[in-house]
C-alpha cells in the first residue's frame, strides 16, 4: 500500500557541503513554510553569462564549502540573482510539473511588469545539460522538467519524497486536455499564493493516499498557512458521475481502519490522521475544494457548479463526514482564494459564498 509523505515535513537544515535529505520531525505547531526556511539545490551550473555573481556562489566552483549556485532563500524581492531564480524555476517546475513564464513570474516575481527575467532564466537551463524543456503551442511556450532537472531538483532535498513524480513533458505536449487541467491547477496555487494562504513552495500535486478501495489521487494538496491542509480539484471535462464518484472515494479515505497497534502514549491511527489530523488529532478532516475551470465544448464553469452542487447534495457523507466546498477559475483569479469566492456544498442558503476560513469543519 502506497503512503503519502507527511505535508508537514520538512527539509533539514543542510550545511555548506552537503545537501540535507527531508527528515521528518514531530511538531507542536505548524511547521514553517519552505518561503521562510529557504530552498536549496545541489548543482545549477552558470551555463550563459547571466550578470556579475557575488563571490562564491557559482556551483561549479572546485570547493566544496561553496553553496550551490541556486542554494539562495527563496525572497519575496522585485530582481533576484540569476543563479537564485534559477534554482527557483527549476524547483518550481519540479513540483507543479509545468508552467508558463506568466505563471512563473507570478509566483517568483510578482512585483516585475514583464516575463524577461524569468525568460532568461529558462534560456539558461535549457542550455547543456538541458534542466528543462518546452513545449510550443499557438505562441505560448510551456515549460516543464527534463529528467536531468527532475533528478537535479529531488537530489537536493527540497522536495518532498513524492513516489511517481514525472517531468511534465507527456502534459505539456498534450492534445487531450491535460495541459489546461495543469495550467488551471498552477492557476490555482497562483491565486492561494496572492492571498497568502498558502505559499507556492507548500503544494503536492497527484500524491496517492491508500483507502480500502485503492488509491485515492487528489489533483493537489496544500498545506496552509495556518498548519492545516485542503484537498484541491480541478474539473474541466470529467463527467458528474466520475466527480461524485471521487467524492466517495474522499469519503473511502477518511473512514479507512486505523494503521499500526499504537501505543499507550499514542492510539493507532489512520492515514489520514496521521498525515493532516495533528499531533493532538486536533484539526479535522480537510476540506476538499473543487475549481471549475472552463473547457471547450463543455458547459460554462457556472453552469457546471451549480449542476455539481444538485448531484453531490445527495451523498450523505457531505456535510457531515466531509466538508466541500466549490468555486471557479474565474472567480478565483478576479477576487482571489481568501475571498468569499467558496460555496459550500450541501449549504441551504442559496448561492452563499464564504471565505475559505469560514467554511464549516468536518465533524
Amino acid at each position: 500500500m502506497t503512503s503519502a509523505p507527511d505535508p508537514r515535513t520538512r527539509p533539514a537544515p543542510a550545511d555548506t557541503t552537503t545537501t540535507a535529505s527531508p527528515t521528518a520531525s514531530p511538531a507542536a505547531g505548524p511547521a514553517p513554510s519552505p518561503a521562510a526556511i529557504g530552498r536549496r539545490l545541489s548543482v545549477v551550473a552558470d551555463q550563459t553569462t547571466d550578470s556579475p555573481a557575488p563571490a562564491g556562489c557559482n556551483s561549479s566552483s572546485p570547493r566544496t564549502d561553496v553553496l550551490g549556485e541556486a542554494s539562495r532563500p527563496r525572497k519575496a524581492a522585485v530582481a533576484k540573482a540569476g543563479a537564485e531564480l534559477r534554482g527557483e524555476v527549476l524547483l518550481t517546475l519540479a513540483q507543479l510539473r509545468l508552467a508558463t513564464p506568466r505563471q512563473l513570474k507570478a509566483l517568483l516575481l510578482p512585483h516585475q511588469q514583464d516575463t524577461d527575467h524569468v525568460r532568461r532564466a529558462l534560456r539558461n537551463l535549457l542550455e547543456s545539460p538541458a534542466l528543462v524543456g518546452r513545449t510550443n503551442r499557438a505562441q505560448q511556450s510551456y515549460w516543464h522538467c527534463t529528467p536531468a532537472g527532475l533528478a537535479e531538483a529531488a537530489a537536493s532535498g527540497e522536495l518532498a519524497p513524492t513516489t511517481g513524480r514525472t517531468t511534465g513533458k507527456r502534459i505539456a505536449a498534450s492534445r487531450t486536455g491535460l495541459r489546461e487541467h495543469g495550467l488551471a491547477l498552477v492557476d490555482t496555487v497562483i491565486a492561494f499564493h496572492q492571498a497568502q494562504l498558502a505559499d507556492h513552495a507548500d503544494w503536492r500535486v497527484e500524491v496517492p493516499h491508500p483507502t480500502p478501495a485503492g488509491n485515492l489521487l487528489p489533483d493537489g494538496v496544500v498545506l496552509l498557512a495556518d498548519g492545516s491542509s485542503a484537498f484541491v480539484e480541478i474539473d474541466r471535462t470529467m463527467s458528474y458521475a466520475r466527480l461524485i464518484a471521487k467524492l466517495e472515494r474522499y469519503d473511502a479515505y477518511r473512514g479507512a481502519p486505523v494503521a499500526g497497534r499504537g501505543n499507550a502514549a499514542r492510539p493507532p491511527r489512520s492515514h489520514w490522521q496521521e498525515n493532516y489530523a495533528g499531533p493532538s488529532l486536533e484539526r479535522p478532516f480537510p476540506p476538499v475544494l473543487f475549481v471549475f475551470a472552463p473547457a471547450r465544448r463543455r458547459a460554462d464553469p457556472d453552469t457546471r457548479e451549480a449542476a455539481f452542487h444538485e448531484r453531490a447534495g445527495r451523498v450523505g457523507s457531505v456535510g457531515y463526514r466531509l466538508t466541500v466546498a466549490t468555486t471557479t477559475l474565474a472567480l478565483l483569479m478576479e477576487h482571489g482564494a481568501g475571498r468569499s469566492v467558496w460555496r459550500v456544498v450541501g449549504n441551504h442558503r442559496g448561492e452563499e459564498r464564504r471565505t475559505l476560513a469560514a467554511l464549516p469543519k468536518a465533524r
